[in-house]
């Protein structure tokens, strides 16, 4: 593998691919839905190598593909950086995402957590998009959308559970002012301490 920008992107998808080991609570069930959602991650960094010894040709001119390496250096280093906010951001390992009994614990407003509400997700999507900026391609371009709609899909039944919780009033409180996978453009960052809850699940 010569192209540092494609070294970068692979090791991105080769730490998301290792958090479940070095951080998640191992008592959750690798469901189909659990892998529904692994799956792409490992694919993703096999289908970068394989292009590259293949040689086969990006989806955009040639004269694009400075720009797009720069893009995914950049995307690649932010998913590293908001991956390693969020797992310093938890003081207790949290539970796979997909778990039956993900019943919140408390709730987590600090760190990654002050402005988006699920990180982890959101570190998926950047690397995500440093996969297409690195290899501009209809393939890397379905796997993104697979898991843009995946993801939005599972955060928003993990925001239905926090909001019926006893943590309902103060989990929607902080939805008022923080993005699901983006900071909220305008809004302040929560003033009191808790949210996107330690529960069973990911973020």
């Amino acid at each position: 593998m010569t192209d540092p920008a494609l070294l970068l992107v692979v090791l991105t998808f080769v730490l998301i691919a290792v958090t479940p080991r070095i951080f998640f609570r191992r008592d959750g069930e690798l469901n189909l839905r659990w892998w529904s959602l692994a799956a792409p991650v490992g694919v993703a960094p096999g289908l970068l190598v394989g292009a590259e010894l293949a040689e086969l040709a990006p989806h955009v001119p040639q004269d694009w593909l400075t720009g797009t390496r720069l893009a995914a250096v950049v995307l690649a280093a932010a998913a590293i950086a908001l991956v390693s906010l969020t797992l310093g951001t938890h003081r207790i390992p949290i539970a796979l995402w997909h778990q039956s009994d993900d019943a919140p614990r408390h709730l987590v407003t600090w760190g990654a957590y002050r402005r988006v509400r699920h990180p982890f997700y959101s570190s998926y999507l950047l690397a995500f998009l440093a996969a297409v900026a690195v290899f501009p391609h209809l393939v890397t371009l379905a796997l993104l959308t697979y898991m843009a709609v995946q993801l939005n899909a599972v955060a928003a039944k993990e925001e239905r559970k926090l909001a019926a919780s006893e943590f309902g009033a103060e989990y929607t409180a902080y939805t008022h002012h923080t993005g699901r996978f983006l900071p909220r453009p305008g809004s302040r960052s929560a003033e009191t301490e808790p949210t996107t809850a330690d529960r069973d699940t990911t973020t």
